[in-house]
């Protein structure tokens, strides 16, 4: 028999995928008890029950099977009835993997023979239900001899006209209860009694170390500390408090926001049930898709501008309908351009979509949030033209989604361009470093212009997963510009939010971290600490680039937005968005962010995209630390069944953290005494102090040593084995785990590459040694001569306000509109010898639009940008077919000499916006 791993395991399997092993633990127990019926020996009952019992500590974390099921299996196996072993053992691994136990109450039975409790064809008589199940946590016991005193008298109050159906799980101390959180993710709800110890009975050091940076105390009524802890790490769930004493004196302090709400002692029962049910209610409301959802029945007449509503013209049709027997009637019953009957307007919500976007901002954690239909590259340019004006200076991401740059273009802003660390061995980028921002600051504050700054530009986290911290990142920026405004790019990160471990390292997360910073006494002592140092903040003092900086509590503002693609990793149609706000001065700058809002979003949005955006976001809440945990196991499992298999690594690597992040932005895992900390603790220990952190469900794959490019193997998936993925670099590809896959996913991969390595195997095996060699040089050309990336060079004097300022910022719109005219333009091929001759000699070589090859997805020119030879060897050398902006029969779209000088006479008869007076609300929001 194989081991049971208890939860104090080593694994990152331990952290993200107890909840999917039960099942695989469950049908080994089943398994072994079918064997030992089949084939029994004298001690098979006491294996078994040896088994068990191991598992039970972890398995008392959840309602099914329970406490009373798990102690009749014991006894049934001291009784030696392994048969009845087997019906249980059998139905439990069946209701485990199919989730039947939601569905059917029937399923607690688990020692009543059936042909399967999963099996959705059910016999008449046997109940199925349509209510959704939860489990409740209740810490602590009403009386110290009735441990489940509470959970028996919950469930009494239960009734099949209730909207949900849950059960309860009862643990003792603190440190079970975070276990419990941490392991079972089907708890809606927690209850906590004052009285329980801080202790569990289990050894649990690792644990105690992850508690101990948060102040518990380990005496005392501790109650709302537990409450406290869960709302930082699980802020979904509903907490409740029964305090037996003193309540009136805890009930309006500041650590009593924690609970949704405060009971005294067993008085009131029955209104903690009905709480329990209403808290859950809250999050499972939708009230635009419910609204849809009956608007759709209802006997409509439409008489505007949309011949598809309904779907008449459709379902009717001599020659279209077999489209609407594809799609189904529903979608075009729920269509319509009107904004009445029911509906809302997505440019003006007063009715269920302002509530479902007010839901979604308490999702996120934000203070509002909008819906945009119009893809993230919209939400992009409509934060940076509502917040941005001509002439302000935005610090940005070189490596950031075109949108960003464009969004430049259209507001006037100048582009102040940070470029990230480089990967050129896996010819990548990863995240802007935090000393570099800091030095833009410094170098922008001693040049006498840091109060034109008015904005950063992140991406959190990058295509290929480098989430930054952005605590950390916003609050050293902040100790140097105090109202600085960060719009964090999250396209591929919407549902972090909803990981316990991942959501601190979004922007909503850091900015509520940034505001209990602003309320806390122990920053503020901290703070003080560090302003004896003296650090100058001028760019002087050397201190400022390297000490981590920490911003003054009563002069930062909290002014973070956040973009998401909410499609992108929730269950949403393509194009669905979200602008999230956490905002101290959005009341000063909501006009012109509606009239941004305005300006990019369709006056006619696509009902199906809010309709998902508003059931992505119940989903999320209710599950989503559920889908999310799975997402990141299934991540784990395939990086190491890659890794270990030895036919496909001699082709394939799935790249960690020790490859992706450089190790002076990963130290956590270089600190002394860590060396034997299991995966999980070092993995915590990451995402709470590292610079950077992979996201895992990244897997980029290294497939140079196949003999083919990241471009080539993809089309090699597509064609040949059905896969699909998006992202490619000159020698990987990029399989993102998401919230859709299934281990059947994991397992068709790992298949594939096996295959694809035998057949490698093959062919070196039979080839001529000439192909061999050929092989191997392609490898070499692939994996080791990879071509330098080039960062920024510089915007051409004509396009700065002061050339001899060593600052990086210039007029990019002026520079993208003089390319309109096309006499100011020239073409230069690659290949071209003039080109070389320039680059060496001059005159210099100055894009004039965007080029932007994808991969990697980022304009490698810009316009007024000076090209150098670095960016030309890389252009030279890209193996992609794609190049937005780049004719290849024409070359590079360049100024012409003339061009540049009439702007450079132009701007020296112009007043340098350098000495111009900043907006006048700058200084001060």
């Amino acid at each position: 028999m194989e081991p049971i791993v208890s939860v104090t395991g080593d694994t990152l399997s331990d952290l993200f995928g107890y909840g999917a092993r039960r099942e695989d633990y469950w049908r080994s127990i089943q398994r072994a008890a079918d064997t030992a019926l089949r084939h029994p020996k004298e001690d098979s009952a006491e294996r078994l029950l040896q088994w068990l019992r191991t598992l039970i500590p972890v398995e008392s974390y959840w309602g099914f099977p329970g406490t009373r099921v798990l102690q009749q299996l014991v006894e049934v196996l001291e009784e030696g009835d392994l048969e009845a072993f087997d019906v249980a053992a059998r139905n439990i691994s069946a209701a485990l993997h199919t989730k039947s136990y939601r569905r059917h109450p029937a399923a607690a039975d688990v020692f009543e023979p059936r042909h399967t409790v999963a099996d959705d064809d059910d016999d008449e008589e046997e109940e199925v239900s349509s209510r959704p199940y939860f489990e409740v946590l209740i810490v602590g016991g009403l009386d110290p001899d009735d441990h489940n005193g509470l959970a028996r008298a919950l469930q009494g109050l239960r009734d099949s006209s209730d909207d949900f159906r849950y059960e309860c799980v009862t643990v003792e101390s603190f440190q079970d209860a975070v276990v419990a959180l941490s392991l079972n993710q089907e708890f809606q709800a927690m209850v906590a009694l004052d009285g329980f110890p801080y202790h569990s009975t289990s050894e649990l050091p690792h644990l105690e170390q992850f508690l101990s940076g948060r102040g518990v105390p380990r005496t005392g009524d501790l109650g709302l500390p537990l409450l406290n802890v869960v709302q930082d790490f699980l802020p979904h769930l509903d907490r409740y408090l029964l305090a037996d004493r003193g309540w009136e004196l805890i009930a309006g302090t500041s650590e009593a926001a924690a609970a949704r709400r405060i009971f005294f002692g067993i008085e009131e029962l029955r209104e903690l049930h009905l709480s329990i049910l209403d808290g859950v209610r809250e999050r499972f409301q939708t009230p635009f898709f419910d609204n849809l959802k009956s608007y759709a029945q209802r006997p409509m007449g439409t008489y505007h501008a949309l011949p598809i509503a309904r779907g008449k013209s459709i379902m009717n049709s001599n020659w279209i309908r077999d489209m609407g027997e594809f799609y189904g009637r529903n979608i075009f019953l729920a269509e319509s351009s009107a904004t009445t009957g029911g509906l809302d307007s997505l440019l003006e919500p007063t009715g269920n979509i302002k509530k479902a976007q007010e839901l979604a901002a308490r999702a996120f954690g934000a203070d509002h949030a909008y819906y945009a239909t119009n893809g993230t590259s919209t939400s992009n340019k409509i934060v940076v033209q509502a917040l941005c004006r001509p002439g302000d200076i935005v610090l940005i991401d070189r490596d950031c989604h075109k949108s960003h740059h464009y969004a430049c273009v259209l507001a006037g802003a100048q582009p102040y361009y940070v470029d990230a660390f480089r990967l050129t061995e896996y010819s990548m980028y990863g995240g802007v470093p935090i000393d570099r921002i800091k030095a833009a600051l410094l170098e922008l504050k001693s040049e006498g212009l840091l109060d034109r700054v008015r904005m950063l530009i992140l991406t959190n986290a990058t295509f290929d997963g480098h989430m930054a911290h952005t605590l950390r990142t916003m609050s050293e920026c902040l100790a140097i510009k105090p109202d600085l405004v960060f719009l964090w790019d999250e396209a591929w990160s919407a549902a972090a939010s909803f990981s316990p471990y991942l959501r601190r390292r979004t922007a909503m997360g850091g900015a509520a971290a940034l505001r209990r910073m602003q309320s806390s006494e122990t920053y503020r002592s901290r703070y003080d600490t560090f302003a004896e140092q003296g650090i100058a903040l001028d760019g002087s003092d050397p201190r400022a680039f390297t000490a981590e900086l920490l911003p003054n509590p009563d002069e930062f503002h909290v002014r973070v937005y956040q973009t998401t693609s909410v499609h992108k990793s929730m269950s949403a149609l393509r194009q669905a968005s979200m602008i999230l706000v956490a905002d101290q001065y959005f009341g000063d700058v909501k006009e012109p962010f509606k009239e941004a809002f305005y300006t990019h979003t369709s006056t006619s949005p696509n009902q199906q995209i809010i309709a998902t955006l508003d059931v992505a976001r119940r989903q999320m809440e209710l599950e989503g630390f559920e889908l999310v945990s799975r997402a990141l196991q299934l991540a784990v499992e395939l990086r190491q069944l890659i890794n270990e298999n030895p036919t496909i690594s001699r082709y394939f690597r799935a790249l960690g953290a020790k490859e992706m992040i450089p190790p002076q932005y990963r130290k956590s895992g270089q600190e002394p005494g860590r060396e034997d900390q299991p995966a999980w603790a070092l993995t915590l220990a990451a995402i709470e102090s590292d610079e950077f952190f992979l996201d895992l469900t990244r897997v980029t794959v290294m497939c140079g040593r196949a003999g083919m490019n990241g471009a080539e193997f993809k089309a090699l998936l597509a064609s040949d084995y059905e896969i699909q993925i998006n992202k490619t670099s000159r020698n990987s590809v990029l399989f993102q785990i998401n919230i859709n896959n299934t281990r059947g996913d994991v397992a068709q991969v790992i298949k594939v590459l096996a295959d694809i390595s035998r057949k490698l195997d093959d062919h070196l095996r039979s080839c001529s040694e000439e192909e061999r060699a050929e092989f191997a040089a392609r490898v070499v050309e692939l994996v080791d001569d990879v071509p330098e990336l080039p960062n920024f060079s510089r915007f051409h004097d004509a396009f700065r306000d002061d050339p001899a300022s060593p600052t990086r910022h210039g007029h990019m719109r002026e520079a993208f509109y003089l390319a309109y005219d096309p006499d100011n333009c020239e073409h230069l091929r690659l290949d071209s010898p003039e080109l070389d001759e320039r680059l060496a000699n001059g005159p210099e070589v100055v894009g004039a639009n965007f080029v932007i090859p994808y991969p990697p997805g980022f304009p490698v020119i810009v316009p007024g940008q000076v090209v150098t030879s670095e960016i030309v060897d890389f252009m030279r050398r890209l193996d992609v077919s794609e190049i937005h902006g780049y004719d290849a029969q024409r070359g590079l779209k360049l100024f012409t000499t003339e061009a540049l000088a009439r702007v450079a006479a132009d701007r020296e008869h112009r007043p340098s916006a350098a000495t111009a007076a900043p907006n006048e609300d700058q200084t001060d929001t």
